[in-house]
């Protein structure tokens, strides 16, 4: 009877035991996840739709441990829209180029005379100690011809400067330097013609209508920068400017423009490489128009003057423009380093189209100012800009008694 009661006892205890050893894991369970809330996804925890569950209370002094802030409350986990929604007008302006403000052009020619530095001792210092010598008989006077014509002067303008000067030495007696000098440089502007008109015509119409500006040329003359130059010698000058992109045989030419006309806020009209470029000017003539802009500057392709073919089409490219108005400048860009090769050219442009100016490039270099005599002496067109740098703002009108003092330096 013991055993019996003592066996009871066991069997209780192990009983009690048993349960007391399940009841703590069966509490310990987690409970079932909200309505809506897949299984697994803590309470307290964001979504999987990226929606926040609303946390779990906590009672007062507890801490918070660090995993329990919303992730989405870091900078880290910040999406890249909500990075975008953050950046500020003013931020976002800053990130766009500063549009760049060209300084005036007037007198730009005298702060760039520098870069006739070469040019000085083929030409103007050559002559002057020519003329200072003591003795000016037959030998010396043919030294200042050859002077002459190795900077370019030509052959027609070169006899009559030579002829002007020996009268006027031999009636006023000129011998000091600061005379000789005078009379050179009287001699010389002459020779420019300062009578000529070297205005451009950049303004609009009565009518309201853009001037329009061709700017034409041979194969490596430097047509397009000189073009992204001329619209910061308009901007600077207070003109609003479109520009067109016309040389479609260039792939990179339409590039080029746009990034120089980008810098002074001038829009570039452009197409395809291989485009006509006949309706690429018209278009950007069309929408000078409708823009209303000042001035629509239009950029041609380099052709070879011995090409008739090119020229012909050139010749359409003006006819094709002038369906919107007529052109108020046909600029001739010249290379001055060619010389007298220079003036042929130029001499069959004239031909193809109504050349009203002349750009007359890279004249810091090896050229010789002599050009710019020869070219107006031959053609009847005035030079009305030159270039004397490869900087932005290095292309200056052209002033002819500005031009002889810094070529007498």
């Amino acid at each position: 009877m013991v055993y019996v009661v003592l066996a009871i006892v066991l069997v209780v205890l192990l009983a009690g035991g048993l349960a007391a050893f399940l009841l703590p894991r069966r509490r310990s369970a987690p409970p079932l996840p909200p309505t809506g809330q897949p299984t697994g996804q803590p309470t307290g925890r964001p979504a999987a739709t990226g929606t926040l569950a609303p946390p779990t209370p906590t009672p007062p002094g507890t801490p918070v441990p660090e995993a329990a802030t919303p992730a989405a409350a870091t900078p880290e986990a910040a999406t890249p829209e909500a990075a975008t929604a953050e950046l500020t007008a003013p931020e976002a302006a800053a990130l766009e180029p500063a549009l760049e403000i060209p300084a005036p052009t007037a007198g730009r020619l005298v702060r760039l005379r520098a870069r006739l530095a070469r040019s000085q001792s083929s030409l103007g210092r050559g002559l002057l100690g020519l003329l200072g010598r003591e003795r000016l008989d037959d030998e010396v006077w043919e030294e200042i011809e050859d002077t002459l014509l190795q900077a370019d002067v030509g052959v027609a303008a070169t006899a009559e400067i030579v002829e002007r000067l020996r009268t006027r030495t031999r009636v006023l007696g000129t011998r000091t330097e600061p005379d000789l000098r005078a009379l050179l440089s009287e001699e010389l502007v002459a020779a420019l013609d300062p009578t000529a008109d070297r205005t451009l015509h950049t303004a609009p119409a009565p009518d309201g209508k853009p001037a329009v500006l061709l700017v034409v040329g041979v194969n490596g003359t430097g047509k397009t920068t000189t073009c992204g130059k001329l619209a910061r010698v308009l901007v600077a000058d207070g003109r609003t400017v479109l520009l067109g992109a016309a040389d479609t045989f260039r792939a990179a030419a339409a590039d080029q423009l746009e990034t120089w006309g980008s810098r002074v806020g001038a829009r570039t009209v452009r197409s395809h490489a291989g485009a006509d470029p006949a309706s690429v000017a018209f278009e950007a003539v069309k929408q000078g128009i409708e823009s209303h802009v000042d001035t629509v500057l239009v950029d041609t392709a380099g052709r070879l003057h011995t090409k008739t073919g090119l020229m012909d089409e050139l010749g359409k490219v003006k006819r094709v423009i002038e369906k919107h108005g007529p052109v108020d400048e046909t600029l001739l860009v010249l290379d001055a380093t060619t010389g007298q090769n220079g003036v042929i050219q130029a001499r069959v442009f004239t031909e193809a189209v109504d050349v009203t100016g002349i750009v007359l490039t890279k004249l810091d270099g090896t050229a010789k100012g002599g050009i710019v005599i020869a070219v107006q002496r031959e053609l009847g067109v005035p030079v009305k800009l030159i270039g004397l740098g490869e900087g932005a703002d290095d292309l200056a009108p052209f002033e002819p008694e500005a031009f002889v003092d810094a070529l007498l330096g």
